[in-house]
């Protein structure tokens, strides 16, 4: 076991650090709110060295640090990690006096530190994570005043911490509204079954392209697409089977339309698509290998069962003249047209041909 892991040891010590990873403060940037509060800790204690520290598990790390050219140092020479033992504040008037310290190498060497003064960061738990401390070359006291300002400027610390903890959870909290808002959003727009837009979302989706439509941009078609005998489909093998067609047909929809085409599920074994900038004879195209691919797949609805299904598909054109819901009832009745020839056809606005 190496000296880190003995030190992050379980027990008190593990529920202290586990409580410094919740504020997220080690190792980040450099922070003007804490580098002015280290600056006013060094003039209020006329002290040449002020530091924001936090004790980690095998090192000492500076948040803001006035007086020296260090971030971080191991914790066999830390005089805060003794800090972080003692309740309030903890003072040492003269390190070579005090055995703990006076043979640590930075104070029987470079930088001779003499005097330490520590105002303890504790968690809201009541951890210990640190020290605003202020230290001199010189064996010295703090006078009452001094004492106060380097605890308060301590809770401001702790102050800011927290403040940047709520922000965090705050911000996490409106991402996750604002996933369940996606979601609810999505969920009212959208087929449960085929995962395609709804009726409702269709109309709105319509309602878009028209005012499109009427500021210049070019005509669009409305397809209503209806399963040839759905019906049988549920009464010979179940409703599950029936879905399962329902799906496979939503996909494939999704292949052979465009991704600036809009495919709804208009309701039951029907559907509707809008082909922005598409004249007839375009999406009867598309109608045409939507009507033709379904024809040669066969459905597995039993072990030893394949079932084929059609089509029939109504095209009409979507205009600046033409209201939505006309232009909806007119691809409808080229539906209707569609089955009163044989089922398994397109048919199109206006009736001949293009």
């Amino acid at each position: 076991m190496t000296d880190s892991t003995k030190a992050c040891s379980v027990g008190y010590e593990e529920l202290r650090l586990s409580a410094l990873a919740e504020y997220r403060i080690l190792d980040t940037a450099d922070d003007p709110a804490f580098d002015e509060i280290a600056e006013v800790a060094s003039v209020i204690c006329e002290a040449p060295i002020a530091v924001i520290n936090f004790i980690d598990c095998d090192r000492q790390w500076f948040k803001s640090v006035k007086g020296l050219a260090v971030r971080e140092t191991p914790l066999d020479v830390s005089i805060c990690v003794h800090a972080i033992l003692q309740p309030g504040l903890f003072v040492v008037p003269d390190t070579l006096d005090d055995p703990r310290f006076a043979n640590n190498p930075l104070v029987t060497g470079d930088p001779g530190l003499r005097f330490y003064a520590g105002a303890l960061l504790e968690s809201r738990d009541g951890y210990p994570l640190g020290t605003l401390c202020v230290l001199d070359y010189q064996p010295r006291e703090l006078n009452e005043r001094q004492l106060f300002a380097l605890q308060a400027l301590a809770n401001q610390v702790m102050a800011h911490l927290e403040l940047m903890r709520t922000h965090r959870e705050q911000k996490k909290l409106i991402a996750e509204l604002e996933a369940v808002r996606e979601e609810l959003a999505e969920r009212a727009s959208t087929d449960p079954l085929t995962g395609l837009l709804n009726r409702r979302a269709f109309e709105q989706r319509l309602a878009q392209e028209v005012a499109l439509i009427k500021r210049g941009a070019p005509a669009a078609a409305i397809l209503v697409l209806d399963l040839d005998h759905f019906k049988r489909v549920n009464d010979d093998f179940g409703h599950q089977a029936g879905d399962r067609v329902l799906v496979r047909f939503a996909e494939l929809c999704g292949e052979v339309f465009r991704q600036a085409d809009v495919v709804a599920r208009w309701g039951g074994e029907e559907f509707i698509v809008l082909m922005p900038r598409t004249t007839l004879k375009q999406a009867n195209r598309a109608a045409e290998r939507v009507r033709k691919q379904l024809a040669r797949i066969p459905f597995k609805v039993e072990a030893a069962e394949r079932l084929r299904v059609t089509v029939s598909i109504g095209i009409s054109e979507l205009t600046e003249t033409s209201p939505p819901h006309r232009a909806i009832h007119a691809a409808d009745q080229m539906l209707y047209r569609a089955k009163k020839l044989g089922r398994n056809c397109t048919v199109f606005e206006p009736p001949g041909g293009v």
